[in-house]
């Protein structure tokens, strides 16, 4: 028997709650009060089902959008593991629903892991191309299909995706219709920071909404959003202290502002 066992024993709230996260926030991030912070970080946290056993391939079921998400985990690979700030926009993605519509919206999810962001994005009706690095597709594949099969409007896609590599060969700018590109925890101790910010750039037109979730850890993160911000017009919409994780919106700067 699989028996729920509290969430304040799970290994993303000891991420979520650690008690010197707020270190490296950059000023002026403090839009959420504390105690509504940890209201919201409870209710993040409320979606999370955790099996008490050890099992041979490690899962987690996550509560969104009316539906069970069960996700399958590599925890060998840092890409193939459910971080908190695909929680944090998944979150975000379905109490905005109305605001951010994603009904019949073309959708790219790069980076997309274990693909629970994707998922959500399709059951709230969104045509989803869930895009990661070719060793990462075969798990990515496997829960997306179980997790939207007759489920989902559209059927999501996924396909690969190096940020930086062959862009205009797999994803030419002619046939980049994108209404959203959404992004969680793709900015880290990482050497591809330069291909990550050409990948945005390439992938946007200038009506495309950026949605992205980021964990600051250390000032690489802080100078990435600076250069992030030569490009795009960025505004955050959200914040939380006590999971260092902010939630952004950017659009692409129109040439002449540029």
């Amino acid at each position: 028997m699989i028996k729920k066992i509290s969430i304040y024993s799970h290994r993303l709230v000891h991420c979520l709650m650690d008690p010197g996260a707020e270190k490296g926030i950059p000023g002026g991030l403090y839009l959420v009060k504390r105690d509504d912070d940890k209201k919201v970080v409870a209710e993040i946290m409320a979606r999370c089902f955790v099996p008490s056993l050890i099992t041979t391939t490690p899962w987690e079921e996550f509560h969104f959008v009316g539906h069970k998400i069960r996700i399958t985990e590599a925890m060998d690979c840092y890409g193939a593991v459910v971080w908190p700030s695909a929680l944090v926009l998944c979150y975000f993605l379905e109490t905005n629903a109305k605001h951010y519509n994603m009904v019949d919206k073309n959708v790219i999810e790069i980076g997309a892991g274990t693909g629970l962001v994707s998922i959500v994005a399709s059951l709230l009706g969104a045509h989803v191309t869930a895009t990661d690095l070719p060793e990462l597709l075969g798990n990515l594949q496997y829960n997306i299909s179980r997790n939207t099969k007759m489920k989902c409007k559209h059927l999501p896609q996924v396909k690969e995706l190096s940020w930086g590599v062959a862009l205009d060969e797999n994803f030419p700018r002619s046939s980049n219709n994108f209404d959203y590109i959404l992004a969680a925890d793709v900015v880290y101790a990482h050497p591809f920071l330069e291909e990550l910010l050409i990948t945005f750039d390439h992938l946007c037109k200038e009506s495309t909404i950026i949605l992205w979730a980021m964990k600051f850890r250390l000032e690489k993160e802080n100078k990435f959003v600076d250069r992030f911000k030569e490009l795009f017009d960025l505004e955050e919409i959200s914040s939380f202290p006590s999971l260092n994780i902010t939630l952004y919106k950017a659009m692409k700067k129109s040439r002449r502002s540029a």
